[in-house]
Protein backbone atom coordinates (compact mmCIF):
# COMPACT_ATOMS: atom_id res chain seq x y z
CA UNK A 1 0.00 0.00 0.00
CA UNK A 2 1.71 3.25 -0.92
CA UNK A 3 1.25 6.18 1.21
CA UNK A 4 -0.65 9.05 0.11
CA UNK A 5 -0.09 12.91 2.43
CA UNK A 6 -1.58 15.58 1.84
CA UNK A 7 0.55 18.07 0.12
CA UNK A 8 -0.43 21.15 2.17
CA UNK A 9 -0.21 18.96 5.64
CA UNK A 10 -1.08 22.12 7.81
CA UNK A 11 -4.41 22.10 5.98
CA UNK A 12 -3.99 26.03 4.89
CA UNK A 13 -4.60 24.78 0.94
CA UNK A 14 -4.08 28.39 -1.03
CA UNK A 15 -6.69 29.29 -3.49
CA UNK A 16 -8.71 26.88 -1.50
CA UNK A 17 -12.69 26.41 -2.77
CA UNK A 18 -13.69 23.79 -0.47
CA UNK A 19 -12.52 20.71 2.09
CA UNK A 20 -14.16 18.33 -0.59
CA UNK A 21 -11.44 15.71 -2.02
CA UNK A 22 -10.99 17.43 -5.11
CA UNK A 23 -10.01 20.54 -3.02
CA UNK A 24 -7.10 18.42 -1.37
CA UNK A 25 -3.90 18.21 -3.31
CA UNK A 26 -1.72 15.12 -2.21
CA UNK A 27 1.04 12.97 -3.41
CA UNK A 28 0.90 9.44 -3.22
CA UNK A 29 4.52 8.04 -2.37
CA UNK A 30 6.57 5.29 -4.79
CA UNK A 31 9.70 4.54 -2.62
CA UNK A 32 12.23 2.26 -4.53
CA UNK A 33 13.55 -1.11 -3.12
CA UNK A 34 16.70 0.39 -4.19
CA UNK A 35 17.18 4.20 -3.76
CA UNK A 36 20.00 6.06 -5.68
CA UNK A 37 18.72 9.42 -4.17
CA UNK A 38 17.25 11.01 -7.31
CA UNK A 39 13.28 11.97 -6.77
CA UNK A 40 10.95 12.74 -9.38
CA UNK A 41 7.31 13.91 -9.24
CA UNK A 42 4.59 13.19 -11.21
CA UNK A 43 1.87 14.65 -13.04
CA UNK A 44 -0.69 12.47 -15.16
CA UNK A 45 -2.16 14.30 -17.59
CA UNK A 46 -5.99 14.64 -18.92
CA UNK A 47 -6.52 18.36 -19.87
CA UNK A 48 -6.50 19.87 -16.65
CA UNK A 49 -10.06 18.73 -16.41
CA UNK A 50 -8.76 15.13 -14.95
CA UNK A 51 -5.76 12.50 -14.18
CA UNK A 52 -5.28 10.00 -16.35
CA UNK A 53 -4.07 6.45 -14.39
CA UNK A 54 -2.08 5.05 -16.95
CA UNK A 55 0.22 8.29 -16.56
CA UNK A 56 0.52 7.97 -12.44
CA UNK A 57 1.18 5.04 -10.60
CA UNK A 58 2.63 2.71 -13.70
CA UNK A 59 5.19 5.60 -14.35
CA UNK A 60 6.21 6.02 -10.42
CA UNK A 61 7.02 2.20 -10.99
CA UNK A 62 9.25 2.11 -13.93
CA UNK A 63 10.62 5.34 -11.89
CA UNK A 64 11.23 3.11 -9.03
CA UNK A 65 12.78 0.39 -11.43
CA UNK A 66 15.85 2.77 -11.92
CA UNK A 67 15.89 3.76 -8.11
CA UNK A 68 14.02 6.70 -8.42
CA UNK A 69 11.79 7.86 -5.53
CA UNK A 70 8.45 9.07 -7.40
CA UNK A 71 5.74 10.92 -5.93
CA UNK A 72 2.14 11.07 -8.09
CA UNK A 73 1.19 14.61 -7.80
CA UNK A 74 -2.82 14.77 -7.06
CA UNK A 75 -2.94 18.55 -8.34
CA UNK A 76 -6.67 20.84 -8.64
CA UNK A 77 -8.47 20.98 -11.84
CA UNK A 78 -10.74 22.74 -13.49
CA UNK A 79 -13.26 23.79 -14.19
CA UNK A 80 -13.45 24.02 -10.70
CA UNK A 81 -9.73 25.76 -9.85
CA UNK A 82 -7.56 27.87 -12.97
CA UNK A 83 -4.40 28.93 -12.55
CA UNK A 84 -2.32 29.85 -10.36
CA UNK A 85 -3.80 26.55 -8.25
CA UNK A 86 -2.34 24.44 -10.29
CA UNK A 87 1.20 25.74 -10.75
CA UNK A 88 1.34 26.07 -6.60
CA UNK A 89 0.45 22.62 -6.51
CA UNK A 90 3.62 21.83 -8.71
CA UNK A 91 5.99 24.12 -6.81
CA UNK A 92 4.51 23.20 -3.43
CA UNK A 93 5.15 19.47 -4.60
CA UNK A 94 9.33 20.21 -5.32
CA UNK A 95 9.28 22.17 -1.71
CA UNK A 96 7.86 19.01 -0.41
CA UNK A 97 9.91 16.90 -1.85
CA UNK A 98 13.12 18.72 -0.62
CA UNK A 99 11.85 19.12 2.86
CA UNK A 100 11.58 15.79 3.42
CA UNK A 101 14.74 14.43 1.51
CA UNK A 102 16.24 13.11 4.58
CA UNK A 103 13.50 11.00 5.49
CA UNK A 104 12.61 10.11 2.08
CA UNK A 105 16.60 9.13 1.45
CA UNK A 106 16.10 11.96 -1.51
CA UNK A 107 19.16 14.22 -2.42
CA UNK A 108 17.90 17.97 -2.55
CA UNK A 109 20.40 18.42 -5.86
CA UNK A 110 18.40 15.53 -7.76
CA UNK A 111 14.67 16.09 -7.94
CA UNK A 112 12.97 16.24 -11.42
CA UNK A 113 9.57 16.92 -12.29
CA UNK A 114 7.79 14.79 -15.79
CA UNK A 115 4.48 15.07 -16.63
CA UNK A 116 2.44 14.13 -20.10
CA UNK A 117 -0.01 15.92 -21.87
CA UNK A 118 -1.55 18.84 -19.59
CA UNK A 119 0.88 17.09 -17.02
CA UNK A 120 3.49 18.35 -19.31
CA UNK A 121 2.19 21.91 -19.46
CA UNK A 122 2.53 22.23 -15.77
CA UNK A 123 5.64 20.47 -15.64
CA UNK A 124 6.30 23.20 -18.65
CA UNK A 125 5.43 25.93 -15.83
CA UNK A 126 7.15 24.61 -13.04
CA UNK A 127 10.69 24.73 -15.30
CA UNK A 128 9.61 28.26 -16.23
CA UNK A 129 7.40 29.71 -13.34
CA UNK A 130 9.76 28.24 -10.31
CA UNK A 131 10.32 31.74 -7.94
CA UNK A 132 12.71 30.41 -5.85
CA UNK A 133 15.90 27.37 -5.45
CA UNK A 134 13.46 25.26 -3.07
CA UNK A 135 10.78 25.11 -5.87
CA UNK A 136 13.20 24.73 -9.11
CA UNK A 137 12.91 21.32 -10.45
CA UNK A 138 16.77 20.09 -11.82
CA UNK A 139 15.68 18.39 -14.59
CA UNK A 140 12.25 18.19 -16.30
CA UNK A 141 10.57 15.57 -18.97
CA UNK A 142 8.00 16.30 -21.30
CA UNK A 143 6.22 13.79 -22.68
CA UNK A 144 3.50 14.71 -25.37
CA UNK A 145 2.56 18.06 -23.71
CA UNK A 146 0.51 21.01 -23.97
CA UNK A 147 3.15 24.50 -24.60
CA UNK A 148 1.62 26.82 -25.88
CA UNK A 149 -1.97 28.63 -25.05
CA UNK A 150 -2.24 30.55 -27.93
CA UNK A 151 -2.54 29.93 -31.47
CA UNK A 152 -3.78 26.78 -33.99
CA UNK A 153 -1.00 24.31 -31.62
CA UNK A 154 -3.15 25.30 -28.86
CA UNK A 155 -5.00 22.41 -26.88
CA UNK A 156 -8.02 24.41 -26.26
CA UNK A 157 -9.51 22.06 -23.39
CA UNK A 158 -6.62 22.74 -21.20
CA UNK A 159 -6.50 26.13 -21.96
CA UNK A 160 -10.69 26.57 -20.39
CA UNK A 161 -10.02 24.33 -17.95
CA UNK A 162 -6.58 26.33 -16.53
CA UNK A 163 -7.51 29.52 -17.40
CA UNK A 164 -11.46 29.50 -18.08
CA UNK A 165 -13.68 31.30 -21.16
CA UNK A 166 -12.20 33.99 -21.82
CA UNK A 167 -8.73 34.85 -20.60
CA UNK A 168 -6.53 38.27 -20.82
CA UNK A 169 -4.29 38.17 -23.89
CA UNK A 170 -1.41 38.31 -21.10
CA UNK A 171 -1.96 35.48 -19.09
CA UNK A 172 -2.54 33.21 -22.59
CA UNK A 173 0.90 34.47 -23.23
CA UNK A 174 2.47 34.42 -19.64
CA UNK A 175 1.64 30.13 -19.62
CA UNK A 176 2.65 30.05 -23.08
CA UNK A 177 5.30 28.44 -21.34
CA UNK A 178 7.64 28.13 -24.86
CA UNK A 179 7.80 32.07 -24.09
CA UNK A 180 9.16 32.03 -20.72
CA UNK A 181 12.10 29.75 -21.04
CA UNK A 182 15.23 31.10 -19.82
CA UNK A 183 19.30 30.12 -19.12
CA UNK A 184 18.03 29.39 -15.86
CA UNK A 185 14.99 26.46 -17.14
CA UNK A 186 16.16 23.51 -15.79
CA UNK A 187 18.01 20.39 -18.93
CA UNK A 188 14.43 18.72 -20.10
CA UNK A 189 13.69 15.50 -22.33
CA UNK A 190 11.09 15.98 -24.38
CA UNK A 191 8.83 12.78 -26.09
CA UNK A 192 5.82 13.46 -28.59
CA UNK A 193 4.69 12.28 -31.98
CA UNK A 194 4.24 13.85 -35.09
CA UNK A 195 0.98 13.30 -36.08
CA UNK A 196 -0.64 13.81 -32.42
CA UNK A 197 -3.96 14.63 -33.54
CA UNK A 198 -4.91 15.95 -29.54
CA UNK A 199 -1.87 17.83 -28.97
CA UNK A 200 0.09 19.16 -31.67
CA UNK A 201 3.98 18.34 -32.21
CA UNK A 202 4.42 22.14 -32.73
CA UNK A 203 4.09 22.41 -29.37
CA UNK A 204 7.44 20.36 -28.82
CA UNK A 205 9.05 21.87 -30.86
CA UNK A 206 8.36 25.16 -29.94
CA UNK A 207 9.51 24.58 -26.47
CA UNK A 208 12.83 22.98 -27.59
CA UNK A 209 13.34 25.79 -30.03
CA UNK A 210 13.34 28.04 -27.06
CA UNK A 211 15.46 26.14 -25.10
CA UNK A 212 18.03 25.94 -27.58
CA UNK A 213 18.05 29.53 -28.39
CA UNK A 214 18.79 30.03 -24.12
CA UNK A 215 21.59 27.55 -24.15
CA UNK A 216 19.56 24.86 -21.94
CA UNK A 217 20.59 21.21 -22.45
CA UNK A 218 17.78 19.14 -23.99
CA UNK A 219 16.83 16.01 -25.73
CA UNK A 220 13.95 15.62 -27.95
CA UNK A 221 12.62 12.70 -29.11
CA UNK A 222 10.12 12.43 -31.95
CA UNK A 223 8.17 9.43 -32.96
CA UNK A 224 6.53 9.29 -36.85
CA UNK A 225 3.48 7.66 -35.79
CA UNK A 226 1.13 7.44 -32.61
CA UNK A 227 -2.42 8.69 -31.73
CA UNK A 228 -2.13 11.21 -28.32
CA UNK A 229 -1.35 9.61 -24.45
CA UNK A 230 0.90 6.52 -25.10
CA UNK A 231 1.83 6.67 -22.03
CA UNK A 232 4.75 4.17 -21.21
CA UNK A 233 4.64 3.24 -24.86
CA UNK A 234 1.80 1.69 -26.87
CA UNK A 235 2.36 -1.59 -28.49
CA UNK A 236 1.08 -1.44 -31.17
CA UNK A 237 2.96 1.73 -32.46
CA UNK A 238 6.38 -0.23 -31.53
CA UNK A 239 8.79 2.77 -31.01
CA UNK A 240 6.91 4.23 -28.46
CA UNK A 241 7.82 1.61 -26.43
CA UNK A 242 11.68 3.15 -26.75
CA UNK A 243 11.32 6.26 -25.10
CA UNK A 244 11.41 5.11 -21.29
CA UNK A 245 14.92 3.58 -22.13
CA UNK A 246 15.78 6.73 -23.74
CA UNK A 247 15.14 8.80 -20.87
CA UNK A 248 16.95 6.67 -18.23
CA UNK A 249 20.03 6.83 -20.87
CA UNK A 250 19.18 11.07 -20.56
CA UNK A 251 18.97 10.54 -16.61
CA UNK A 252 22.47 8.52 -17.02
CA UNK A 253 23.92 11.23 -18.81
CA UNK A 254 22.52 14.36 -16.51
CA UNK A 255 24.22 12.70 -13.58
CA UNK A 256 20.53 11.30 -11.86
CA UNK A 257 21.37 7.86 -12.10
CA UNK A 258 24.69 6.14 -11.78
CA UNK A 259 25.47 5.14 -15.19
Amino acid sequence: MNTIIPLYPDGQVPFSLGNAPEDIPSLTLYPPEKPNGAAVIVCPGGGYGGLAAHEGEPIAKWLNTLGIFAAVLKYRLGPKYHHPAEMTDALSAIKAVRAKAREWNVDTKRVGILGFSAGGHLTSTAATHFTSPDDRPDLAVLLYPVITLEGKAAHMGSRRNLLGDNPPVELVRELSNHLKVTKTTPPCFIMHTADDAVVPVENALLFATALAASGVPFALQVYEHAPHGVGLGNPKFPETLAWPEQCAQWFKQRGFIPS
